[in-house]
């Protein structure tokens, strides 16, 4: 019986995650929830899993779990504040930890979890965009172990030859004979719309995904392809590999989740339904295998699927991630921080679609210089980043 504890709990992912853990209650048990303040979705979930631990990083919303579990005398012990998203994350009673808190604030408890030896199911990309050197560097230090929930790495990952599913983070490319990554995305709502109508595109258009069921940040992220080149930033970081290694296709059917080259001629695909619970399951039960909930494809209904390069004219955010990615981390941690400034702005209808861009490209611009030593180092400049960001609107 293995315990989890799910940071993000009552998010996509953290969803997801609890329905693969309701699938297969024989292996795996929930030791820890943790999110941000949905203490109603919180409390539904400690009723039916009955955590050691549930931790809210408000305080309001705790002090309502607390007083909801009370009434039921429940013996989960609810804690608050952020700083206890790291105590549950590194706990002795923990084997696991899945990382599904979006944004920088995940960053934190998903490197407690690695610095304590925890196995890792990485969905928060920004711990590796914001501090790849240091969080490889701390996996190798603890020997923990770290695996990909994103479909994109997970496809890349099931991909891959045994020798290197077991050494992410320190894998060696050539040496098991792979000559390039290609790295799938959909394209996004937005990848036929005329690019002279980019100005005027709503929020609402941004989060509606054609294929994909997520947050409204990600869901803009996707729609900019901001999102896949911090994944072109992490699968640098997983899987060890150089500028020639890795390359982004558009695939609009979102069928082929993504792909690896061999030197052969070969190309081995993960192909599947879009459902996240099909990686958090590959990931929680590896190397086995356990029902996920979802269904088989059906190859007799496809349509087609089809390929493109991407054009930068379309996707600027991609491009400039990717230029970032081999800046250094200063560039991708500032990029990060100025992106989640300009897209909350987005949303709320303070800026235009275009202005995501610019913002972050002067962010990256301003900060690509600074030094980066250590972790304080890493959200200090994302402090600073941040304040740029703002300014900026």
């Amino acid at each position: 019986m293995e315990n989890i504890t799910v940071l993000g709990s009552t998010g996509s992912i953290g969803r997801s995650t609890l329905d693969v853990i309701r699938r297969n209650p024989d292996r795996f048990r929930v030791f820890a929830l943790g999110a941000g303040g949905n203490a109603d979705q919180m409390f539904s979930d400690v009723m039916e899993f009955k955590p050691d631990f549930a931790v809210l990083s408000d305080k309001s919303g705790a002090e309502k779990l607390r007083e909801l579990l009370k009434a039921e005398n429940s013996d989960t012990a609810v804690l608050s504040g952020y700083e206890q998203l790291s105590f549950i994350a590194s706990h002795e009673s923990c084997d696991s930890v899945m990382a599904a808190i979006v944004g920088a604030a995940g960053l934190v408890p998903a490197l407690a979890a690695v610095k304590s030896g925890k196995k890792l199911y990485l969905a928060n990309k920004e711990s590796l965009v914001m501090t790849g050197h240091l969080f490889i560097e701390a996996l190798r230090k603890s020997g923990s172990r770290i695996l990909p929930v994103d479909s994109e790495h997970n496809a890349i990952f099931q991909s891959l030859p045994q020798t290197e599913q077991e050494r992410l983070g320190f894998c060696h490319m050539k040496d098991a004979g792979v000559s390039r990554i290609l790295l799938t995305g959909s394209g996004g709502p937005f990848r036929q719309l005329p690019l002279e109508r980019m100005p005027f595109v709503t929020p609402e258009e941004a989060v509606a995904h054609p294929t994909w069921s997520m947050g409204s940040k990600i869901s803009v992220d996707s729609s900019t392809m901001m999102n896949k080149g911090f994944e072109f930033i992490e699968a640098k970081w997983l899987f060890n590999l150089n500028n020639e290694d890795i390359q982004v296709v558009i695939h609009p059917q979102s069928v082929i989740h993504s792909m690896v080259q061999y030197v052969d001629g070969s190309v081995i695909a993960q192909l599947g339904n879009p459902d996240m619970r099909t990686p958090i399951a590959r990931v929680m039960a590896y190397p086995d295998r356990v029902e996920s909930g979802v269904g088989a494809l059906d190859f007799c209904s496809l349509s087609g699927l089809s390929f493109f390069e991407p054009d930068y004219n379309r996707y600027p955010c991609l491009k400039l991630s990717i230029d970032a990615c081999w800046s250094g981390q200063a560039a991708t941690t500032a990029l990060n921080a100025a992106n989640e400034i300009a897209v909350s702005a987005f949303l709320n209808h303070s800026i235009s679609y275009p202005r995501i861009y610019e913002i972050c490209s002067k962010a990256v611009d301003r900060h690509c210089g600074d030094t980066i030593s250590d972790v304080d180092s890493v959200l200090e400049l994302d402090k600073k980043a941040r304040e740029t960001a703002t300014a900026l609107l």
